[in-house]
């Protein structure tokens, strides 16, 4: 792990390679044997339905709750949400109408031709019939982890969607709950952890099964998600949140500071890093961080994060960060440089890039548009973020004519008798031998 002393790395020095590849595989993730606890939650969920599941209910959140009362019901939602401020009724409001915006022009078109030989092909697109969004709860409970789920799973088509959200002494946070019925969630539980989770999956007494499970959640929310994935889908195998930010010589140093920071707040095992060829704004930068963490009221969580996982890397032009970029392939990435935009098809692997100084990774987080669920762990490698395609399945669409079938009927059977299934080649050829 980067200590103090090696806070700031230069591609000049002679052990830049092996200082980049620890950077590049710290080891971010808790290291919780949540597996077995994790499996016995699961299972017993599963096995036994609302009993067990009311039982870790309990027990997890504090709360005294019945199966009857895991519902929330409109007249709560109501007496909840007639309180909040007007100011945040609006922002939510402006976020949803953006999100949703933005995610309708994803909509993809169906298919249907005819081929050279007279085979008509194509594919349809259809809707996933039900979503489970998960919403952590407590201190990370944000109604812009609604919207960024929901709305594209909504603008997808899908008609049945459940949302779970733990409470501590059976208490809802509001805005959660103003963003889930804004958007037209079926209904919500007060339910969280790896129990929600297996409720989703299988179902229960109360609690309908689902198609899909999406939404960010802890060690154990994240393992229950691996292990029930197969019986029903699941958005992605989300870990740490990250930035790196690629800055030229024009940027204002205390900004630079606070985008990392705002990074490194999200969690201790977050990560924040600025790649730069300037060498006085890379020491600006450090002072600026540690006097801004200083009077966040995360501190304690931010401070963790920048001094374990961040690090300034000094390059010799924007070229080579971006080269480095590409390999650190993280989740969020600033694109602080003079005409950014000529930039943006060198960028291979990244969850979302934000071109120039005016675009801070915390607009995409809450009003932007695109969803702010994002590959993380270099998986922008091979993934993509959240969005309708995460809620449509493709089904092929496939016809022969007679005339088609003659045409392409004798080598599909020449291929399936090289594969040794004959009953594969005599259903082709019966046809065949009919005309």
């Amino acid at each position: 792990m980067l200590n103090k002393m090696k806070k700031i790395i230069n591609t000049s020095d002679k052990d830049f390679d092996s200082q980049f590849n620890e950077l590049l595989n710290i080891d971010r993730n808790i290291s919780e044997n949540v597996e077995e606890v994790v499996r016995n939650i699961v299972q017993n969920v599963k096995s036994k339905g609302d009993s067990s599941l009311v039982e870790y209910t309990n027990k997890f959140d504090k709360n005294s709750l019945s199966a009857s009362e895991m519902l929330v019901s409109e007249e709560e939602i109501d007496n909840l949400i007639k309180d909040l401020p007007t100011k945040l009724v609006k922002a939510i409001d402006l976020a949803y109408s953006r999100i949703e915006s933005y995610h309708k022009k994803q909509i993809p078109s169906d298919l249907s031709y005819k081929d050279e030989i007279g085979a008509r092909l194509g594919y349809i697109w259809n809707p996933i019939s039900s979503v489970g969004i998960y919403v952590p709860g407590g201190t990370a409970s944000y109604p812009s982890t609604v919207l960024m789920n929901a709305i594209p799973a909504k603008v997808a088509g899908v008609e049945d969607i459940t949302m779970v959200s733990p409470s501590t002494d059976s208490k809802m946070n509001p805005s959660i709950l103003y963003a889930a019925r804004k958007i037209g969630i079926n209904r919500i539980y007060r339910i969280g952890g790896a129990q929600a989770i297996s409720a989703l999956a299988f179902g229960t007494e109360t609690i309908k099964p689902v198609d899909k499970i999406v939404g960010p959640g802890n060690i154990y929310v994240s393992e229950a998600k691996r292990q029930v994935f197969g019986d029903v889908g699941i958005d992605m195998f989300a870990g740490p949140s990250e930035i790196v930010i690629i800055a030229d010589k024009e940027n204002d140093p205390e900004i630079i500071a606070s985008d990392l920071i705002a990074q490194a707040e999200h969690d201790v095992s977050s990560q924040s890093i600025l790649i730069t060829d300037d060498t006085s704004l890379a020491d600006k930068v450090i002072s600026s961080v540690d006097d801004q963490i200083s009077s966040l009221s995360r501190k304690d969580i931010a401070s963790k994060s920048w001094n374990n996982n961040g690090a300034i890397i000094i390059v010799s032009g924007i070229e080579e960060s971006i080269k480095l970029a590409n390999r650190l392939a993280p989740e969020h990435l600033e694109l602080a440089v003079k005409d950014a935009n000529n930039y943006i098809k060198e960028v291979k692997n990244a969850g979302a890039i934000f071109i120039g100084n005016n675009t801070p990774e915390a607009i995409g987080d809450y009003i932007a548009g695109p969803s702010h669920v994002l590959p993380t762990s270099k998986s922008a490698r091979f993934s993509s973020g959240l969005s309708v395609y995460d809620f449509i399945k493709k089904t092929s669409v496939i016809e022969c004519s007679e005339e088609s079938l003659n045409k392409i009927g004798e080598s599909a059977i020449e291929i399936a008798v090289n594969e040794g299934l004959d009953g594969h080649a005599r259903s082709i050829e019966y046809r065949l031998s009919k005309k």
